[in-house]
């Protein structure tokens, strides 16, 4: 019972860091604290396949955080509040970064959004290059809106679509 007294009195301590001003913007990775709660739901899915330019097989990996925001300055979308940032990387390696990338094509990725709780809905395409690694994914916005979210991942190109429910704060 006292090591759980003690476990629980920290992590109220690493709650709030110092410095945090109330009312600043979020930073995702960084925690602010009262009265935003910066909350952010993390997913990963599974790979997308597609054919890319020419006669190239490819595939890519989605990964995101749904936030409430507004972003800091100096992020990907400065001030977005409500939406879901994306990171799509090309292909996979074998050897991580010793080892040159397969199943790699330049290709359109296209997401197609609706938010079940406002019924608003709309797509973003995006141009993703054979070179966008995990090491250097493609980072990029969806303005969504707050609620239960349905994104679709796929690409203009034949392919094999990705689907997932994300609830954005």
């Amino acid at each position: 019972m006292t090591a759980v007294a003690i476990l629980g009195a920290g992590a109220a301590v690493a709650a709030a860091p110092a410095g945090a001003e109330p009312g600043s913007p979020c930073q995702l990775g960084w925690s602010n604290v009262e009265p935003r709660s910066c909350v952010q739901n993390s997913f990963n899915t599974g790979p997308v396949f597609t054919v890319g330019n020419g006669v190239c097989a490819g595939m890519f990996s989605v990964g995101g955080t749904a936030f409430d925001g507004p972003l800091y300055q100096y992020s990907e979308a400065p001030g977005t509040s409500h939406s879901v940032i994306l990171r799509i990387s090309q292909g996979f390696s074998l050897l991580g970064n010793w080892a040159p990338t397969l199943l790699a094509c330049d290709v359109n990725a296209v997401i197609d959004w609706t938010n079940a709780d406002t019924g608003q809905q709309g797509s973003v395409t995006r141009f993703i290059a054979a070179g966008q690694s995990s090491t250097y994914p493609a980072i990029f916005p969806v303005n969504t809106g707050p609620g239960r979210v349905h994104l679709t991942i796929r690409t203009d190109r034949p392919n094999v679509p990705v689907n997932l429910d994300v609830v954005v704060p």
